[in-house]
């Protein structure tokens, strides 16, 4: 579990660093004492600072808020923590039965959250953002959240150049807030890793975040030469959503849609998957943690980022962290092709 570095930003970058949706309420509403808890754990396991990840969009601001309440109540100096914050989604007031920016994700809310991707919109969710997180944190690192999801909502070409405009309007705002020392380091996150590699050629990002895109389902060649190429440029890398949607692991959805068994489109998933599950079982390695193992076996990436809402889990993975798995396992999974076996990593 030793630290890594961040690229040329020079931050020392635990390998985990923690998701907060689950503070916003993600799905269900967790107590205040489990929502500490969860955080409290952080500092646990940890042999260093920790990192963690979060978003104005995270239950409309709720999590920056219960991050900032939290670290206060555990009595966490600033110097402990480095705050990633994702902008593009200011809190507004809630004037419907629910929140209308993502019907049905998120529980129990008493705001509302509207998107400001902009030069000056993005200023305004920074400014937020330092608000609810309170006087003595600040997120040291910043990205637009879900570039590429904003991209895709265009009507048409010009719609999309319009966007892109919007988008690059907002990184320089967050460039000059670096120029001012009030962040450290800019970045992007993305699902849709060729909108990072588009964006990467107007906008020379600090790090970068693979969100669903590198996996031990997920990892061809192309990626991997991306990847090659942000390490040469001195970009930090971290990588997300590592389970696809959580069916690498047993769940229904596959990169966010639900799959069918029984749909031919889908057959082929299914069947990697029992033989992923067969080979796991073989060698008495959970699914999870051999996604977890695979996730951080490129040295490029600096960290994972997880999410989860139970505090053993972080214990756990971090042992996991620590663990040698057989060879044989892996030349098992490459000789059966559950791993690419032009992967050059493993």
């Amino acid at each position: 579990m030793k630290a890594r570095y961040l690229g040329k930003t020079g931050m020392a970058c635990p390998p985990i660093i923690y998701g907060t949706s689950f503070l916003g309420n993600l799905y269900r509403e967790l107590t205040e004492a489990e929502k500490l808890a969860l955080m409290q754990e952080w500092f646990k396991v940890a042999d260093g600072p920790v990192m963690i990840d979060t978003a104005g969009k995270y239950g409309a601001g709720l999590a920056l808020e219960v991050i900032g309440r939290g670290l206060e109540q555990l009595g966490i100096a600033p110097e402990q923590i480095s705050i990633s914050n994702k902008l593009g989604w200011y809190r507004v007031p809630l004037e419907t039965d629910e929140p209308t920016f993502e019907p049905g994700a998120w529980a129990n809310l008493k705001y509302d959250a509207v998107q400001k991707i902009s030069c000056q919109g993005i200023l305004d969710c920074w400014e937020q953002g330092c608000r609810l997180l309170g006087n003595k944190y600040k997120a040291e690192l910043v990205s637009v959240h879900d570039p590429d999801e904003y991209l895709m909502a265009a009507t048409d070409s010009r719609d999309r150049e319009k966007r892109l405009t919007d988008v690059l309007g907002a990184y320089r705002a967050l460039f000059e807030l670096k120029e001012k020392g009030e962040v450290k380091a800019v970045g992007v996150g993305s699902k849709d890793w060729l909108v990072i590699k588009e964006l990467y050629q107007q906008v020379k990002f600090d790090w970068v975040m693979f969100a669903n895109k590198f996996t031990i389902y997920h990892h061809p060649k192309e990626i991997v030469d991306f990847l090659e190429q942000l390490q040469a440029d001195g970009v930090g890398i971290i990588n997300s959503a590592i389970f696809n949607a959580g069916f690498l692991t047993g769940g229904d959805y596959f990169d966010y849609r639900i799959v069918n068994p029984d749909d031919p489109a889908d057959e082929p998933l299914f069947a990697w998957r029992e033989k992923f599950f067969a080979i796991c079982e073989k060698y008495r390695i959970a699914p999870g943690d051999a996604c977890l193992k695979f996730a951080l076996s490129a040295p490029q990436i600096a960290a994972v980022a997880l999410n989860p809402s139970k505090p053993h889990r972080m214990a756990h993975n971090k042992a996991v962290l620590d663990e040698e798995f057989p060879e044989d396992f892996w030349h098992e999974l490459k000789r059966e092709g559950i791993i690419d076996q032009s992967y050059p990593y493993l």
